[in-house]
């Protein structure tokens, strides 16, 4: 039976100085797979380990199922044996001394299942995560994804209420990981179980997520589909953190709906969406994203001239760093061949679709 989670304002504090997590809070429908995603330190898995119960909340409140399982101010700590939780690990944490069967079993001689129902299980759940050939197999025999494989097929095998997913897949070779997060979640939806995944890899944020959380230095800035977080950052911060590296900076001059105009100085003028509220006379900051760029393409008044410092031919793209008035900019270009020569004058068009306007605080994104 999935289960929902509730998260509310929760706040984890280790030491002097700005706490792990800092007023955190969301909701995860039973059947849904929420991602966090943010960059090392942002505090999502700490987050996840105080869902888990296996870091103790300063303060806030966490709930499963309706059930109140952390609360500090009411003195309410569930031990995690007590939460009907299925956890991966980053690490594939298999008993190497184990076949994968005798693996996946373990939770539920633990359970007291019996032994028919138990093997009806397990063959079961290696057939859904595709090992049932490997069942009488050493686990120290398989490869790094089989191996993470038979840590999935432990954790629900017993069908816990909520599944936790502490970066699973980033130990394993780039091909192996590929196809694994494209399987993951055909598993995941298959099962109908809720889920809670912490990643710091936007492309597998995006493909595994209903919904997507973006963190920084403990805080929530951002939780939405992926289409939301990819088409309508929050800030910028999460547009550049989500791909959107490049920036411009001008001043807001004329707004009109959702669209404005932006002079960049030496009047040069370009429109960008206004993704929330900011003045006319107010410094901005433009994130485009390196696929967003056309270059040698003009679209009216979003086209201006640019030049070819350089490109890094990639086989299927090509990767151009372009000088625009003073700002360096990367774009990206699919195809086989590179079209464009370093040293080359050419022109850009940047889709005012693409350009997020954001009030310009005088740092960067990163800052």
């Amino acid at each position: 039976m999935t289960a929902t989670l509730d998260v509310t304002l929760l706040r984890k504090q280790f030491a002097i100085g700005r706490p792990a997590i800092d007023g955190v809070s969301f909701a995860v429908p039973a059947g849904e797979i929420v991602v966090l995603l943010g960059p090392s330190g942002c505090g999502k898995t700490t987050t996840l380990r105080c869902v888990a119960g296996l870091e103790h909340p300063t303060s806030g409140e966490i709930s499963i199922a309706g059930q109140v399982v952390s609360s500090p101010e009411r003195g309410i700590l569930v031990p995690p044996r007590l939460r009907d939780l299925g956890m991966v690990f980053q690490s594939y944490a298999v008993w190497p001394h184990m076949t994968v069967r005798q693996n996946v079993v373990y939770p539920l001689k633990h359970r007291r299942i019996a032994r028919g129902e138990a093997k009806r299980m397990v063959d079961e759940v290696l057939e859904l995560v595709g090992l049932s050939e490997y069942a009488e197999r050493s686990v120290v025999a398989l490869s790094g994804g089989q191996m993470q494989r038979v840590a999935l097929a432990r954790s629900i095998v017993y069908r816990p209420q909520l599944l936790l997913l502490d970066e699973p897949l980033s130990n394993l070779d780039a091909k192996l990981r590929l196809r694994l997060r494209d399987d993951l979640r055909v598993i995941l939806k298959q099962t109908g179980m809720t889920a809670l995944y912490v990643t710091h890899d936007q492309a597998e944020a995006v493909v595994l997520g209903d919904r997507i959380g973006v963190m920084r230095d403990g805080k929530l800035l951002q939780i939405g589909t992926p289409d939301q977080i990819y088409n309508r950052p929050a800030d910028l911060f999460v547009a550049n953190f989500t791909g959107a590296t490049n920036e411009l900076t001008g001043t807001l001059i004329e707004r009109n709906g959702e669209f404005g105009v932006v002079d960049f100085g030496e009047g040069r003028r370009g429109e960008a969406a206004m993704l929330h509220s900011l003045n006319v006379g107010e410094k901005v900051r433009i994130a485009l994203r390196p696929e967003n760029i056309g270059i040698g393409k003009s679209d009216g008044a979003n086209s201006f001239p640019a030049r070819v410092v350089d490109r890094r031919y990639q086989g299927t793209q090509t990767i151009y760093d372009l000088d625009l008035f003073g700002h360096r900019l990367e774009a990206l270009e699919l195809g086989t061949a590179a079209r464009h020569r370093v040293g080359a004058e050419t022109q850009v068009a940047l889709p005012r679709e693409g350009c997020w306007a954001y009030r310009d605080t005088g740092s960067s994104s990163y800052d």
